[in-house]
């Protein structure tokens, strides 16, 4: 199947402009960021047709291109692995993150660093789609390290902002606290298994059977969570997330929406038959998704920056997955990885349509009433937040609510699970259809001596507007491949993925209650229309409340609205005693005076005792005569007291 291509096209594009787009025209520079990423989606389709056709036996299908490192009986190979998840990781991956290329030629067309941008963006999509055709651990960690140094490149690319470079140092520092726990774990796997490889790893995972308590499983299974929580940024790595939202709006959507962000979510899923054999750290995982789901969820009411409220749905729905994988749901973790790609990718790009239509601006607050100015942009964003609102028959419907029935009704769920999870689903729907009203609805808010006339509001260009459409179609249908049982389907992507999970969460296949699963269904429904209904009356029917009632809350309101002031309790506990030790103890105290006042001292001691052998060079004949007569007594006296001795 040649799968090493799918990445190659990628990585071409990104050398190409990144060593000869200075001297491309603009044209030239757009037909090789579109045509690569585009060539590597048609060959994942061919590759998809393909893959159709291969007889279960063939599954999974491993390419190896070479070998990489070997030591004894320890062997690591450059090599592909093709099975079910990885096929739908290449499609999202290649298929989203075409359309947001696409999007980029309109959104950028007036940036500097054009080329530069786009280089960087095929740079992204090759370390993306390396992590998710990785045949071991150690070359997914290639591509999972890969993505970290492009995110940092992206979201730092207006690098002459302070903010935005702040962030890309912030989101770098924080994924390597992280990618340590990842690193340990792959080398206390292989001290256990003595591979890295999958086709070795999972067979003798399985081998070891269920822990009834914590064991060297648990340990693996823990420090691969470390890492994937820094990835995609749960608590108490989820801080550099929002920040990310300096860079341009189209890395928003392609790298802290759609693609990167999930990389955890798959390295977890990837990794159940370890998770399954571990159900202590199976608990940890639900437990930290389900937190990281209200969490996030809460915050994201209080935030009007407009692409700060979908950052913090995207750690909340990211919450989500992780809790359907805490409770071996990974088929339901995988499947809203898919529509969430769909919807969460058009409501950053739908929101990159507005600011691009108010020229910059983000405070929700100074926008309103641009469902007339702007009618694609908010037709398209309607769709993605009625999706992501878990509105009946829209994609987001069915996936959250696959996750929402096995946080109920798994083995490893709880009903606290799903309590806290449908809870979300409220907020979900309130600050979802907050930002829609307080963006599309009600007269325009400008901000005081703001003069800008209304006319100059405008819709985007149809090369930011195609891909939208398409991913409103998306965000609308993609759910229909997943339809449950209770509802009259056949949950199709779930059976497709079942092989992957066959020692993992179809060991305990839990025979449904069509009854009590429609219910859990109505009452979630019921949650999004209470969602809906509450940010109608307060930004729609009473705009005059949320005022009120914010100071009515006072410090509470104060402290959501502050993130809870996480990131200022790390700049105090860690980010501050680090700079002010390092500047006081270790400038000031060792380098400065202990190394530098070592070496002073002696500087000075030396140009003492020359300054005080200088003046025997005095060019008086004299003096020389004297200190030969001090020298010759000298040696006298010396060869004296030796005899005598």
């Amino acid at each position: 199947m040649n799968l090493w291509l799918i990445p190659l096209l990628p990585l071409a594009g990104a050398l190409l402009n990144g060593l000869f787009g200075r001297r491309f025209s603009r044209a030239g520079v757009t037909a090789v960021a579109l045509g690569f990423p585009g060539a590597a989606f048609a060959w994942s389709l061919w590759v998809a047709a393909q893959f159709a056709r291969l007889p279960a036996a063939a599954i999974p299908y491993s390419e190896t291109l070479a070998a990489w490192m070997q030591a004894g009986a320890f062997r690591v190979n450059f090599a592909f692995y093709l099975d079910q998840l990885s096929l739908v990781m290449i499609l999202v991956v290649t298929g989203v993150g075409f359309l947001i290329h696409v999007y980029s030629v309109g959104y950028m067309a007036h940036e500097g660093g054009y080329y530069r941008f786009f280089s960087y963006l095929n740079l992204f999509l090759f370390f993306m789609l390396t992590l998710v055709l990785a045949d071991n651990y150690l070359l997914m960690f290639v591509g999972w390290e890969g993505v970290g140094l492009a995110s940092y490149l992206l979201i730092g690319f207006w690098f002459q902002k302070d903010s935005a470079s702040a962030a890309g140092k912030k989101a770098f520092i924080v994924n390597r606290i992280g990618d340590f726990g990842f690193l340990l774990g792959m080398f206390l796997m292989v001290k256990t298994f003595g591979s890295l490889s999958f086709g070795e790893v999972f067979p003798a995972a399985a081998n070891l059977g269920v822990e009834g308590s914590a064991g060297v499983l648990t340990a693996i299974a823990l420090l691969l969570l470390l890492g994937a929580c820094g990835k995609s940024a749960q608590i108490p790595l989820h801080v550099w997330l929002p920040d990310a939202m300096e860079g341009p709006t189209p890395v928003s959507a392609l790298i802290h929406a759609a693609t990167m962000v999930t990389a955890g979510v798959y390295m977890v899923a990837r990794s159940s038959p370890i998770y399954s054999r571990a159900p202590e750290a199976l608990m940890v995982v639900a437990i930290v998704g389900c937190l990281t789901a209200l969490f996030a969820a809460t915050i994201g009411m209080a935030q009007n920056d407009i692409k700060r409220v979908l950052a913090y749905s995207t750690i909340s729905q990211l919450g989500y997955m992780f809790l359907a994988c805490g409770v071996a749901a990974y088929s339901a973790a995988i499947f809203h990885l898919m529509t969430h790609a769909f919807f969460k990718a058009l409501l950053f790009l739908g929101a990159g349509s507005v600011i691009h239509a108010l020229s910059g601006e983000q405070d929700m607050r100074h926008m309103g009433g641009l469902r007339r100015k702007v009618p694609w942009t908010f037709a398209t964003m309607t769709v993605a937040t009625l999706a992501i609102a878990g509105t009946p028959l829209f994609s987001g419907f069915f996936s959250k609510d696959e996750i929402l029935w096995k946080a109920y009704s798994s083995p490893q769920g709880s009903p606290v699970f799903w309590a806290v999870a449908l809870f979300t689903t409220l907020l979900t729907s309130f600050y979802m259809f907050r930002l829609w009203f307080m963006t599309f609805f009600g007269e325009r808010r400008t901000p005081a001596g703001d003069h800008t006339h209304e006319d100059h509001v405008h819709e985007s260009p149809p090369v930011m507007l195609v891909p939208l459409v398409i991913l409103a179609v998306l965000s609308a249908v993609g759910g229909y491949v997943g339809v449950p049982h209770a509802l009259g389907g056949h949950n199709s992507f779930a059976q497709f993925l079942a092989p992957v999970f066959a020692t993992g969460e179809e060991v305990a296949v839990h025979v449904a209650d069509a009854g009590l699963e429609r219910l859990l269904t109505f009452l979630s429904v019921l949650a999004a229309v209470l969602g809906f209904a509450f940010a109608w009356v307060l930004y729609c029917k009473r705009p005059e409340l949320p005022e009120r009632i914010t100071a009515a809350l006072g410090g509470l309101y104060y402290a959501v609205a502050n993130k809870y002031f996480v990131d200022e309790g790390y700049q105090a506990v860690f980010v501050r005693p680090v700079v002010e030790g390092s500047t006081e103890i270790l400038w000031r105290g060792i380098d400065v005076g202990l190394i530098d006042d070592s070496v002073n001292q002696a500087a000075a001691g030396a140009r003492g005792i020359s300054g005080a052998v200088r003046k025997m060079q005095s060019g008086n004949l004299r003096s020389y005569a004297g200190w030969v007569a001090a020298g010759a007594a000298a040696v006298l006296a010396y060869m004296f007291w030796v005899g005598t001795r």
